[in-house]
């Protein structure tokens, strides 16, 4: 007898418990539909002990109501992300309540809001990174990926903007994700313009799009090829590693990298660099020579190589590849700038060594050969800095610089006819 009591109390507590939440369900919707969804989001705190207890269908309706609740409050600019992301998070909670008990009644709608919130959160992403806040972007790209984790483009954006950042920590731990999941990126995307609106829309298929452009509504179909992003995340581990000074970790991320991606040059690239910081020359004009082995006429390789070399304080082989890459591509602005700029970087030394000097005649003999090395020195950097002007005349810095090398060397004519330009 007295265990019939006990499971008649039971069942009373059950539905008194259930009577309770209705009508807190009821209270918070009556609320919400008023407007007061800071009300409803009360009420439903309030409440929360009570779904533990509670039928599925309730709990479910529990969830939903709490989930356009905070939604409301986002679009109210109410703390917008933070509520974005509690009204994503009472969905989700939804649908797996759902799917547990097999019933489906609130679960589309569900679906159908938490894309709305993905869309939200990645634009407002976009914004932050527009104007350098790049920290609070890449966890609204985060919080994204985690709303749908098989659109792991996401995950991958997230990690490159903490890089942006500078958030290495939690850059490094986004790049191990996308390694865990072998995250290629590598993908094909089909566009055609929509006629009405002049947009470029995107399409599933090239099937689907060249239906569309088939039945007139678009026009100018185009394909765009997105080569697999694997090297770079192994190459960006292997710099974050640097950043943070564990040269090891950093050279075994790019020995894997290149285990995964053999034919990427800008691996073989880090890895020299690699080796260029821990002093190793050996190993680093090793990968040097293999690179250009690989690609012997890549004029960004050599031009690479060439800033390599020019870091290294190696500047007879920095001089030789700029002057490939000169004679490769004519046009290659860089390359000539770039020589400009490691001639002139000689130009300290005999200033120096010219302020030492006192006034004795052999002193004044010594200055007037450091002189002339130093016209010397600008004269060298003229054919360099005319043509990189000529390549590219809005360059303000490169202006500038020739302008002061034609003052210290006194040519008045080549200085006035430049600053007319200007």
């Amino acid at each position: 007898m007295k265990s019939r009591y006990v499971i008649i109390a039971s069942a009373l507590f059950l539905s008194v418990t259930s009577f309770a939440q209705k009508n807190e369900i009821k209270a918070a919707e009556k609320a919400l539909k008023s407007g007061n969804s800071a009300e409803a989001i009360t009420i439903l705190t309030g409440a929360e002990y009570l779904t533990a207890n509670a039928p599925d269908a309730e709990k479910a309706q529990f969830l939903f109501v709490k989930g356009n609740a905070y939604l409301d409050l986002s679009n109210k600019n109410v703390e917008t992300d933070k509520n974005l992301i509690l009204a994503a998070k009472a969905y989700q909670d939804l649908i797996a309540a759902e799917k547990a008990s097999g019933k489906s009644k609130y679960s589309a709608q569900a679906a159908t809001s938490i894309a709305e919130i993905k869309g939200k959160l990645i634009n407002s992403a976009i914004d932050d990174t527009k104007v350098d806040k790049n920290a609070e972007g890449a966890q609204k790209l985060y919080q994204a990926y985690l709303l749908e984790k098989k659109d792991t483009i996401n995950l991958y954006y997230a990690a490159s903007t903490y890089v942006n950042a500078k958030d290495y920590d939690n850059a490094l731990k986004l790049y191990e994700e996308l390694k865990v999941l072998n995250y290629s990126g590598k993908a094909t995307y089909y566009y055609a313009v929509n006629k009405v609106n002049s947009q470029e829309n995107s399409f599933a298929t090239a099937a689907e799009r060249d239906r569309m452009v088939k039945m007139g509504t678009h026009e100018k179909p185009r394909t765009e090829n997105v080569p697999s992003r694997r090297g770079e995340i192994y190459k960006n581990v292997a710099l974050i590693y640097v950043q943070q000074g564990k040269m090891d970790e950093a050279k075994k991320a790019v020995s894997d990298a290149r285990k995964t991606n053999p034919d990427d040059t800008s691996l073989i690239l880090t890895e020299a660099n690699l080796y260029l910081e821990t002093k190793d020359m050996d190993m680093y004009k090793s990968l040097i020579s293999e690179a250009l082995i690989k690609n012997p006429n890549d004029v960004d390789l050599i031009f690479n190589l060439g800033v390599i070399s020019a870091q290294a304080k190696n500047y007879t082989e920095a001089e030789k590849f700029y002057n490939k890459v000169i004679e490769l591509n004519p046009k290659y602005t860089n390359a000539y700038i770039n020589m400009a700029a490691m001639k002139l970087e000689d130009e300290k030394s005999i200033i120096d060594a010219m302020n030492k000097l006192g006034t004795s005649a052999d002193d004044m003999k010594k200055y007037n050969a450091l002189k002339k090395k130093r016209e010397d020195l600008f004269r060298s950097t003229i054919p360099y800095l005319g043509k990189a002007v000529e390549l590219d005349p809005k360059n303000e810095d490169v202006v500038k610089t020739l302008l002061n090398v034609y003052s210290a060397l006194e040519m008045t004519a080549e200085y006035k006819a430049l600053k007319a330009k200007m």
